[in-house]
């Protein structure tokens, strides 16, 4: 990127750091308050039941993003929750950002895997570079109603904590720039609060946005919601990007926050995050001590 994207980015590291100690204190705060309610409704035995989320239709075109070795692209294929039980496989493109000698070499499992995911009939693309969708012909003129990008990282081992945190930044900025080329069209989604369990529920909570099948294509990260994860503010840079790095660009796409939910691994049989760098150094998704896998939901705004 340019020297102004970068100045931008800078700016809003700055402006960050300030609001992400008043964040933290209210964050604090409110666990606190929280386990106070929590222990309480547990006393009373009146604690809500919560479900994980599916934030997938089993009629939804689905793109996977830097897929890794290719497990989640597996578990929601061969043994998915029982709600995706009828979803194509076709409608499933699963992408990574190394070559396919690359992914291997990286992840010796993900041969095994996407031979599974082959045969059920699912897309695999190699060498998809997540900030250059636009790029690629075999992508051109294809719109999805969900991009997922699971652990984005740049991957790029910078020590320098705030040096690492905007290329992360950059990473991100510059996947939703090229992600709406991709997104399916259509109105803006409107999301519902979940009814109340009873016993005659499933475990899932699915979506609850519409029950028509053309609405407005969502863009799902999901990462470690602990340090230095959260200083990347997906959220803000994704409703208030930072400006172009070029003279005559157009405006970074703004998004609008749908959701966010926390994301819970162990309903995906047979996923595990893998590290940008594999297992030739020693990577085995150690995101984070503490904290939450979460994901965050957008679509684009009017």
């Amino acid at each position: 990127m340019g020297h102004g994207k970068k100045t931008s980015l800078k700016a809003t590291l700055q402006s960050q750091q300030s609001r992400l100690k008043t964040k933290q204190k209210v964050a604090h705060a409110a666990e606190v308050a929280g386990q106070k309610r929590k222990s309480q409704n547990s006393a009373k035995g009146k604690g809500p039941i919560r479900r994980p989320t599916i934030s997938f239709r089993p009629i939804d075109k689905i793109l996977l993003i830097g897929e890794g070795n290719f497990s989640f692209a597996r578990a929601l294929l061969v043994d998915p929750p029982s709600v995706l039980e009828h979803l194509p496989p076709a409608n499933v493109t699963a992408t990574s950002y190394d070559s396919e000698e690359e992914c291997f070499s990286k992840y010796p499992d993900a041969v095994e895997i996407v031979e599974a995911i082959r045969q059920r009939g699912a897309e695999v693309l190699f060498g998809i570079d997540a900030t250059k969708l636009q790029k690629y012909s075999v992508l051109k003129g294809r719109r999805w109603d969900r991009i997922v990008w699971n652990f984005p990282h740049a991957g790029k081992g910078i020590t320098d904590q705030d040096r690492n945190i905007l290329s992360n930044q950059r990473l991100i900025v510059d996947f939703l720039r090229s992600a709406p080329h991709c997104l399916a069209l259509g109105p803006m989604p409107t999301i519902h609060a979940s009814r109340k369990r009873d016993a005659s529920d499933s475990d899932m909570d699915v979506p609850s946005t519409s029950t028509a099948s053309n609405w407005r294509g969502t863009v799902l990260i999901t990462l470690r919601n602990v340090s230095p994860y959260t200083t990347w503010d997906i959220p803000r840079l994704a409703k208030i990007p930072p400006k172009p790095s070029k003279i005559g660009e157009e405006p970074n796409p703004r998004y609008k926050l749908l959701r966010s939910f926390v994301f819970h691994r162990n309903i995906w049989k047979g996923y595990e995050h893998r590290m940008t760098k594999g297992e030739r150094g020693h990577g085995q998704g150690k995101t984070g001590e503490g904290g939450e896998d979460r994901t965050w939901e957008f679509c684009l705004q009017d």
